[in-house]
């Protein structure tokens, strides 16, 4: 059963109570207080070697790689920390040039289904580095609308401690099977008629970070960073703060234009999505989401989004790719 208002449609239905409505009445109050704290607080910018870079770990996604380095690149990414979580696909090869040209920091990650973990060990190992840390997936495209470039976006966010970024589904656009070789981002354009109401977050590495807080135990979704030792929750891309599933959208805002927003592909065409359950990943050992999970999820996406297609030239041009 899906909920949905009329911005997001929602991973877990609501629950209307009295004990859902006083506890949200409670977390209403307390966003204000998290507002003017986080408003009032008195962090310094100080530019670092990397302003915006990506933490991502993978498993057997080569032939997705190029292309997201390259998007990446293109929409303001200054670096990318990426972890190898035991693939067996030649990534090496693809991810080489990008090594030798200081544009990837490559680490092997042995360990079996600890994102988290591996998350922590980049935010205390690279955190120095870059003013902004990202937690994005391969199948995941951060698409600046309201500007071309994400360094742009987040000027008016340098004393936020960190920004959620909304998911915007993409389905299988009707493929059953493709040709990899060819752009993801081309390929699918059938999403969501709404955003997701979870998507990634973008650390702002002037604030500390607390390891043991038990808020960031899915940091990726919703990280918490601290000021004088206080926690603080993520401020979503209007910069309003997100407690207790609660996301605040201004009026008048287009339903169909976030200022930011995320790509999810996470099906593809269907054989990519068959493969990518057997093969496992980072996070499951055994991948749970089956046929009706897909069918579940490709069934919202009623809607064309091009967004993304206004850096499609530029992508192309990079990976050397022409129409003709």
């Amino acid at each position: 059963m899906k909920f949905e208002d009329k911005f997001f449609i929602y991973d877990v239905p609501k629950k209307f109570s009295i004990k859902q409505f006083l506890k949200s009445t409670y977390h209403f109050f307390k966003s204000f207080l998290y507002f003017f704290l986080i408003c009032f607080n008195k962090t310094t910018f100080v530019k670092k070697d990397n302003i915006f870079s990506i933490v991502s770990i993978f498993k057997n996604e080569a032939p997705y790689l190029k292309e997201w380095i390259e998007y990446h690149k293109i929409v303001g990414v200054d670096h990318f920390y990426l972890y190898n979580n035991n693939s067996e696909d030649g990534f090496n090869a693809v991810l080489e040039p990008y090594v030798k040209q200081g544009i990837v920091t490559l680490l092997d990650w042995t360990k079996n289904q600890a994102q988290m973990e591996c998350y922590h060990d980049a935010i205390m190992r690279f955190r120095g580095e870059s003013n902004w840390l990202a937690f994005i997936d391969i199948d995941e495209f951060i698409v600046p609308n309201s500007t071309s470039d994400i360094k742009d976006f987040l000027n008016n966010f340098k004393n936020k401690p960190s920004v959620l970024a909304y998911w915007k589904y993409f389905g299988a656009s009707g493929k059953i099977h493709r040709d990899i070789n060819r752009l993801v981002c081309e390929d699918f354009t059938v999403a969501w008629n709404k955003y997701a109401d979870i998507g990634k977050c973008f650390y702002n590495t002037a604030f500390d970070f607390d390891e043991n807080f038990k808020g960031n135990n899915c940091l990726h979704h919703f990280f918490w960073a601290s000021w004088k030792g206080i926690h603080l929750p993520p401020v979503n891309v209007f910069g309003k703060v997100v407690l207790n599933n609660k996301h605040k959208v201004p009026k008048g805002t287009d339903p169909l234009n976030f200022p930011l927003q995320i790509n999810h592909y996470f099906t593809k065409s269907y054989d990519e999505y068959k493969v990518k359950k057997t093969r496992g990943d980072v996070y499951y050992k055994l991948n749970p989401h089956d046929d009706k999970y897909f069918f579940y999820h490709n069934g919202l996406a009623t809607c064309t989004d091009h967004h993304i297609f206004k850096y499609l030239v530029q992508l192309k041009l990079a990976m050397g790719i022409s129409d003709r």
